[in-house]
Formats: C-alpha cells, structure tokens, sequence
C-alpha cells in the first residue's frame, strides 16, 4: 500500500480569475483521489491535503506548472489516511480570514511589506545575538498555543485571525513597535500576513518565520527554541517534533499534563476540550457543557 502523507501549503500571488483556479484545483484533486481544504482568492492560494505520496507528488508536479505557483513550498508529514473526511475547494476574499482584504498587497514574489524571512537557523542567530530583546509573537488562534509554543512567546487572547487587527489598533502591543519581533505560524502563512499588517502599524523591526513552526521542528526538533506539540487542523489533531516533545498543556478534567485535544460531542459547539488519554476515554468528558461555549 502507498503511503500516505499530508501536505501544507500557500502561495501568494495576484490571480485574476480564482474561479478558474478554483475549478482547476478541484477537477485535478479529484482525479487523484485527494481529501482536505483548499482556499483560494485574489491574492493567492492556501491548501492542506490528504492522500498517498504517488497521488499527492502528482498534484504538486500538476500544481507548479503554474507560472505563479511554481515557487510554492510544500511541506511534508506522515498521515493515517483518514485525516480528511472530503474535498472542500472554496474561493473566498482572504486566503486567511484576517478580516482585512483590503490591507493585503501582492505581487509575483509575494506579500508587500512584510517582515523580513528569516531561515530556522537565522531565528536561532537572531536571538543569539539579540538576546532577551527579541520578541516572538505567536499568529496563530490562542488555544494552538495551549500545546507549544516558542519560549518566552507573547501571545495574543484571539479566538480567530479576525481578531488581530482590533487587537493591534487597540494599542496593546505598542510597547514593542520598536524591538525585534519574530512571528510565527504553523506553515508560515498567517505570520507572513500578519507581519505585512504590523509593519503598516509601525512596527519597525519585524520579522517572520520562513517555512513556519514545521520547518523550525523538521531542522531543530525539541532541541532548539521550539516547546511542546503544534496543533495541526486535520485528523491527527497534533504533532510532534520528537519522541521527547515537552508537554504544555493540562487535562481540563484533571490537570493531567497532556498535548491532546477532543472535540465536543455537540456538532453546534464544536469546542476543543484538552484531555488525558484517560479522560478522553470517558464519554462523559466530552459531552457539551456551557463552559465548552467559552472555548469556542
């Protein structure tokens, strides 16, 4: 049996009929056989897969023929198979709901005014030679960084990337406007947009995770900057770098260190509920609660 894998990727470049790709896109993963989510806009693409490594090496030799493609990084984990239940193909303003299309600028190279990319070993520089000066700053969604994060990272109380902006404009990080600020994501997408967004706020030092948290793990695994286990929005949930990963995160049930996250049994909640191997076998544990109304 072929292996089976996943792929996360983006790409930032103006498309001028997302329609067109967006069909493209669903007739090419369907003849494969592919399962995940792919979003697509005016400014780019954004997709995770499912599916063996014959299939999916196809999509990507199928993929980059596209001129504004072809520069695409793709980054590679190990899946069961399962790890999407369907295809799902949308055309949306924003590639990442940031809630601010109008902000975003493109070009063939990429997002305009963005922070500086900065390999996994120029982080690794960086902060050697900045020392404690240097902020990262997570820009994923809060409950991610309940599991891992990056030593010592600020991170916002956001819900979704929609909340970003107003927390920006409400002048709550304006202290940093003018350190090193490294930010951070799963693949490096939301951090690239949400570096362009800081910048045009007058942050003046600002930087950005090239490859995100995936390509940090796959070069330092548990053993650099990097702490815990990365979220990861399919059916495995999380990932990790090592078989030595530190755990962050508690059993809301019993305080039990854990990195696994369940599902509210309540398809109208849809809330994430951190619990232990043991708790999690309880049934109980995840039927809806209000308190799981807090976490959505």
């Amino acid at each position: 049996m072929d292996l089976q894998k996943v792929i996360l990727y983006y790409g930032f470049t103006p498309l001028d009929d997302p329609e067109a790709i967006r069909l493209w896109q669903e007739t090419l993963c369907k003849s494969l056989g592919l399962k995940g989510r792919i979003l697509i806009s005016r400014h780019g693409i954004n997709g995770t897969l499912g599916g063996s490594m014959t299939a999916l090496k196809k999509y990507v030799r199928a993929t980059k023929k596209y001129p504004g493609f072809k520069h695409i990084d793709f980054k590679w984990s190990d899946g069961t198979g399962n790890d999407f239940p369907r295809l799902r193909i949308r055309v949306r303003d924003e590639v990442v709901s940031f809630g601010a299309p109008g902000e975003l600028r493109v070009n063939e190279r990429g997002v305009i005014g963005g922070g500086v990319r900065l390999r996994p070993a120029q982080v690794n520089e960086l902060v050697q030679r900045r020392g404690d000066d240097v902020v990262f700053f997570d820009a994923r969604n809060s409950f991610e960084a309940r599991i891992g994060r990056f030593k010592n990272a600020v991170v916002p109380d956001v819900r979704t990337t929609r909340d970003f902006v107003a927390e920006f404009d409400s002048g709550k990080y304006d202290h940093l406007k003018h350190r090193p600020i490294v930010t951070y994501c799963t693949g490096g997408i939301r951090c690239e947009v949400l570096s362009s967004l800081m910048t045009s706020r007058g942050f003046t030092d600002v930087y950005q995770l090239e490859g995100g948290i995936v390509r940090y793990g796959e070069e330092f695994g548990d053993t650099g900057l990097w702490e815990g286990s990365l979220y990861v929005f399919d059916g495995r949930m999380n990932q990790e770098f090592s078989d030595h990963a530190k755990v962050l995160g508690t059993c809301e049930r019993c305080a039990a260190p854990t990195s696994k996250y369940s599902n509210c049994a309540n398809l109208a909640c849809r809330a994430l509920i951190l619990l232990c191997e043991d708790c999690g076998r309880d049934l109980r544990n995840v039927d809806c609660v209000p308190a799981h109304q807090d976490l959505v």
